[in-house]
């Protein structure tokens, strides 16, 4: 009996061991609820679009342009749209007049799911070896995900299968004019990233106001690109995290959404997790083996890296989780 007991043991051991990387044994087996179709081609239309105004950068024309065109597309969609704008200072001393832009489905409802990208593109290619002072095309780092939510913003306008829950899509500005590596800021005691979502965070659009989860998604398209648990997700939003990635698996996504752990990246969700206090995850490509992808801060960050089928994987796994709320 002591030998056969040592074995189930080892049995129960090896498996709580190796279970969570096993995307069949963490899965539920839930019924679902329905949910309309999410347009891979659509959202790839709109990263296109946002790449065609030019580099997003704040106080320039495909800045301005681009933002009343986000404006005027999710007021189409039936959702009810605002700016916050605000002043912010960068790292190397400028005034920037910078604008989040909220748009919201449902507003009556009291309970309200968050999703969170950001518009801004970055000034500078600092990790490229040429040009390296012009500014990116952003079509990853930027427009990818503000194309994720616009389409699930038209897949709600269009269809009569509506969600239950209210929501509210926040596309923060000046996130990405972070100093480079190899610069010093004036002032070190400042964050000089995710300006947007800092401001937000302390200033929300609506007194108290609050949601029941977030989920932010940053560089969501690129060809090949895996999503990992990231480390403030675990942190702070660690059953949403669960979920979210459950439910890839259970719409047949989960071969993009793996479950191995990486490490705390500084973006928007932070801030929203610390000083909102909003649970939100984030959906970022970011390997704990080797890193941001090659393309990150570079000029190949164009339209040659966009992929329909990584779009469809997570646009689809977005809209999956607000339908079944």
């Amino acid at each position: 009996m002591k030998n056969r007991f040592w074995l189930v043991g080892l049995l129960i051991l090896a498996w709580a061991c190796t279970s969570p990387d096993k995307k069949a044994e963490t899965v539920p087996e839930l019924p679902a609820k329905p949910y309309p179709t999410f347009s891979a081609d659509s959202a790839y239309a709109f990263v296109q679009k946002q790449v065609d105004f030019g580099p997003r950068v704040p106080e320039t024309e495909a800045h301005e342009a681009t933002k009343n065109w986000l404006l005027a597309k999710f007021e189409s969609f039936g959702f009810t749209v605002e700016t916050q704008d605000f002043e912010a200072k960068t790292y190397d001393g400028l005034t920037w007049n910078l604008s989040n832009i909220i748009a919201s489905y449902n507003p009556q409802a009291t309970k309200r799911i968050l999703l969170a990208a950001h518009w801004d593109t970055r000034r500078i290619a600092d990790k490229d070896t040429e040009r390296i002072d012009e500014p990116i095309d952003g079509a990853n780092d930027g427009a990818s995900g503000v194309a994720l939510l616009m389409e699930v913003a038209r897949v709600i306008g269009s269809q009569e299968l509506k969600p239950d829950v209210g929501i509210d899509i926040i596309l923060f500005d000046g996130e990405d004019d972070g100093e480079p590596d190899q610069a010093s800021a004036r002032d070190n005691s400042q964050i000089w990233w995710c300006l947007g979502s800092q401001h937000w965070s302390k200033n929300k659009h609506k007194p108290n106001y609050s949601a029941y989860f977030g989920i932010l998604v940053d560089m969501v398209g690129a060809k090949g690109a895996r999503f990992y648990r990231e480390g403030y997700s675990r942190q702070y939003a660690s059953g949403i995290l669960k979920k979210v990635w459950d439910n890839a698996s259970r719409i047949g996504q989960g071969d993009f959404f793996i479950y191995k752990d990486a490490p705390e990246i500084l973006d928007d969700h932070a801030f929203v997790n610390e000083i909102a206090k909003i649970p939100m995850i984030d959906i970022i490509e970011f390997s704990p083996d080797f890193g941001f992808a090659q393309y990150h801060h570079k000029h190949s960050d164009n339209m040659e890296i966009i992929d329909r089928r990584t779009l469809q994987a997570v646009g689809e796994t977005v809209l999956f989780t607000v339908y079944q709320e």
